[in-house]
């Protein structure tokens, strides 16, 4: 079986986002990249499930800018087997890239699609449920456990009671919840190894895919400095505070 999952080139999370001077959007000059951490633990799964003998290839897809070989690199230094860009400047918005998702995974017939629930960037959480619509096949999401059994995948996932396990059968998508696993760190001979497995680099017009966006950035604001707290001798004295100067009383 053939497993397909979805990366995205991301700020890495160690790093504060600065806001542009004009506030035209966030600024990534000279800021470090890295993996969508959500989509780390979905290539960790697809890997895993290779080791275990449940799946035969891994193929790993990541739409934008040339820069963004370097996550698909990253994903075939821990173990995925080829992968593909989809080449755009733009950055599109989550229906384009489940259009274009779609057409990838029409031409290589996944049994299996893994992506991350969100990415931390724009955290849309909607990709994954957009893209098992167009392809109307079942989705399992926030997977914090994920099995083959038969010709079906189970995901576990957390909900307010407990645990859900749901049944698809597959072809399936699983968007990835932060327990689901530990990615595991590229070892040096692999990240070696991993430049001269095969990427394969398409474009959108490839695909048949017009890019058309139907929302635009207006403006982008760093959140407000958060000022220090104090400590208050007495209810009374807090009462105080939170009506004549929190004013939210």
């Amino acid at each position: 079986m053939k497993i397909l999952v979805t990366v995205k080139r991301v700020i890495d999370y160690n790093v504060k986002a600065r806001v542009k001077a004009d506030n035209s959007d966030v600024d990534l000059a000279n800021t470090k990249m890295a993996l969508n951490p959500f989509c780390e633990i979905a290539v960790e799964e697809a890997i895993r499930l290779k080791e275990s003998g449940a799946a035969t290839e891994v193929v790993v897809v990541s739409i934008g800018p040339k820069a963004c070989q370097e996550q698909i690199r990253t994903s075939l230094a821990l173990g995925a087997d080829r992968g593909i860009q989809i080449e755009t400047d733009s950055m599109p918005e989550s229906l384009n890239v489940a259009k274009l998702l779609a057409k990838v995974v029409e031409a290589e017939q996944p049994g299996l699609i893994i992506m991350g629930k969100q990415a931390i960037d724009s955290d849309n959480n909607q990709t994954g449920q957009m893209l098992g619509a167009l392809l109307d096949i079942p989705q399992g999401t926030f997977a914090s456990k994920v099995a083959l059994v038969g010709d079906k995948v189970h995901v576990t996932r957390e909900v307010d009671g407990g645990l859900q396990t749901v049944a698809l059968n597959m072809p399936a998508i699983v968007t990835t919840d932060l327990r689901l696993n530990e990615p595991r760190y590229a070892s040096l001979p692999n990240i070696m190894k991993a430049k001269r497995k095969p990427l394969a680099v398409q474009t959108p017009a490839d695909l048949g895919i017009e890019l058309k966006n139907h929302t635009s950035l207006l403006k982008v604001e760093a959140p407000t400095e958060r000022q220090a707290g104090i400590k208050v001798n007495s209810i009374e004295e807090l009462i105080e505070k939170l009506q004549n100067e929190a004013k939210v009383i």
